[in-house]
């Protein structure tokens, strides 16, 4: 039993035998007693007074008796208005480390027995990755991880949007103006290149609109009648209809264009277990739609087209099939989720993706629960804002966003400008200092994406981020470099601290059990973090537990200390908080170097 556990027990017994109430376990909160308060629990007595009958002061103090009594982990207690703030047995730290010490596990909860799949990414084949796609990745891959610490078997999917009328843009620009340029030939990552047609096309598109215009159609007419977009719609048909030669170009750049995206990803430092392509999926749902039919679900209007119903939702009428027969996305969208579910059997889908289709999924969850599926209930929308830029700070390839792959570039070339000029490197060669910069420009720009709460919209300041200072991950991977370098130098002397005793301890001071209690929040931390699907929270826990341990050093020299015994276990805190450091920041998807 830990020590809330036990203190939350004694709060129960204190209600039975002090007010002669039973007062469920699940109604027992603590909260971390303010700093400028002595204590490390608070238990607010207002809710209750009903039960005790009594002032808010005699009510917290008449608990607070008991527990000092009857629970051995608390020491003593002091009572402000309605707040009881417990204090605790000093030596109750001693033991609380050495379990969390001795756990090789540690940030790993047990399995749960359930599966999930965590999409993101979803790019098109239309053009490069950019900066909204950053925040898209790392926070899909940081869910994917904190859902997998907590017990989850979790299938990280990417639904890759290869087809339709924005693929043949590219393809059409490509077959007019590429010249049978290659990404070799033009020295192009491959989804540069398409990137590159893609923008051709609209700059073409928009001249031959202009000439339309000239000649008297309207702004309307002249975008439905310009040739490149008249040949963009026979292409896709042409692809519907398998046509060999537009099949051939569509693979052809489909496949320069995974090349270039691989490379963006292993630079991210994110994965995928299940690839789903739209090509073979947007044809799905039709099956779905009959069913809904004929369970009462959907129903037809006079012009044949299916509709669903969503006004006891909260919502409207949608559209899923066309009165020509033919798919909306809503459509496909059912049948992938049905196609999850077989592929893998998942009790929890989570669609990561930005908060404009909100509608979207509201409409499409409602739907697969009024249908009955197994999986409806565990649906879920990863809903994140908008990433902003001060602006001028950056610039972009395409002049209108901001390409992933020059964002990060930057982000590195700035992390070493930063560590050459406050001398960091010193003893690095060539190779050592680049994998540092590395390591610091992407710790850098994951951090600061995954530091603010999914829902926001955001501004993402790329100076601000690297800074070694304050709330980002440059500080936390500091920390942990200096941690590392204080546990070389304990080996170096000959610091027994792995297998050592840590019950001869006599006195933990109030540094060492601050820092000790926020290493025992780290799997809490971990499971709020999976509740509530937002790395945030795993961020702000490792930033708080960085700068406690700077605090803790700042105040017990490490190797200032005489005593073997202590000094030992000051080492293994180091250790500890080091461990928990590099486990946090992984499930983050951030290195952490060791040394700088």
């Amino acid at each position: 039993m830990n020590i809330q556990e036990s203190i939350h027990n004694g709060i129960q017994l204190a209600f039975q035998n002090i007010f002669n109430h039973d007062l469920p376990l699940e109604q027992i909160s603590l909260a971390p007693t303010r700093k400028e308060f002595e204590g490390t629990y608070t238990f607010v007595v207002f809710p209750y007074l009903k039960v005790s009958k009594a002032t808010p002061e005699v009510t917290a103090n008449l608990i607070g008796e008991y527990l000092k009594e009857n629970v051995a982990e608390v020491a003593g207690f002091n009572v402000v208005k309605g707040f009881l703030n417990l204090e605790l047995n000093n030596m109750i730290w001693v033991d609380v480390f050495q379990k969390l010490f001795a756990n090789e596990n540690i940030g790993q909860l047990p399995a749960n027995g359930q599966k999930v799949m965590v999409e993101y990414s979803s790019p098109n084949t239309n053009k490069p990755l950019h900066l909204g796609h950053l925040r898209n990745n790392f926070l899909g891959f940081s869910v994917a991880n904190i859902l997998e610490a907590n017990g989850y078997e979790v299938i990280k999917a990417n639904l890759v949007n290869d087809r339709g009328i924005h693929i043949c843009k590219s393809m059409v620009a490509y077959q007019h103006f590429g010249n049978e340029e290659t990404p070799e030939s033009s020295g192009l990552k491959g989804d540069h290149l398409a990137g590159k047609y893609y923008v051709i096309f609209d700059q073409k598109y928009k001249e031959q609109i202009a000439e339309l215009k000239e000649k008297g159609q309207s702004e309307d007419e002249a975008k439905k009648n310009a040739p490149l977009f008249l040949e963009a719609q026979e292409m896709l048909r042409k692809w519907e209809a398998n046509d060999e030669e537009v099949v051939s170009l569509w693979k052809q750049m489909n496949t320069w264009v995974y090349a270039g995206f691989e490379k963006t990803y292993q630079r991210m430092g994110v994965s995928f277990d299940k690839y789903y392509y739209e090509s073979d999926t947007y044809l799905l749902g039709k099956d779905i739609v009959t069913e809904g039919l004929e369970k009462g679900v959907f129903f037809k209007k006079e012009n044949g087209s299916v509709w669903v119903d969503l006004t006891d939702e909260g919502l409207d009428e949608k559209l899923v099939l066309r009165g020509d027969g033919t798919s909306v996305y809503i459509t496909q969208d059912m049948g992938t989720a049905d196609l999850k579910y077989d592929d893998f059997g998942i009790s929890k889908s989570v669609y990561v993706v930005g908060n404009e289709q909100d509608y979207h999924f509201d409409v499409l969850f409602k739907i697969m629960r009024k249908l009955g599926r197994p999986y409806g209930e565990g649906l879920y929308h990863l809903s994140y804002g908008m990433v902003d830029l001060p602006t001028g700070k950056m610039k972009s390839r395409e002049g209108t966003v901001v390409d992933a792959d020059d964002l990060m570039q930057e982000m590195v070339d700035t992390a070493a400008q930063h560590t050459k000029e406050l001398g960091k490197i010193d003893g690095f060669n060539e190779e050592q200092a680049a994998e540092l910069y590395e390591t610091l420009g992407m710790g850098a720009l994951k951090y600061f994406l995954l530091k603010v709460d999914p829902k926001k919209r955001m501004l993402f300041n790329p100076q601000e981020s690297i800074e070694f200072q304050g709330n980002t991950g440059p500080f936390i991977q500091y920390s942990h470099a200096r941690i590392a370098s204080i546990l070389r130098k304990a080996e170096q002397i000959g610091v027994e601290y792995k297998q050592a005793d840590f019950s001869k301890v006599n006195k933990v001071e109030e540094s060492e059990s601050s820092l000790i209690y926020l290493l025992n929040d780290f799997e809490k931390k971990i499971s709020q973090a999976g509740l509530d699907y937002s790395p945030a929270i795993l961020a702000q826990y490792l930033f708080d537990l960085a700068k406690e341990y700077n605090r803790f050093y700042a105040d017990l020299p490490i190797f200032l200390e005489n005593d073997p015994t202590i000094l030992a276990f000051r080492v293994a805190l180091s250790a500890h908080t080091a461990k928990t450091l590099r486990k946090g920041m992984q499930l983050l998807g951030i290195a952490v170097p060791e040394r700088m």
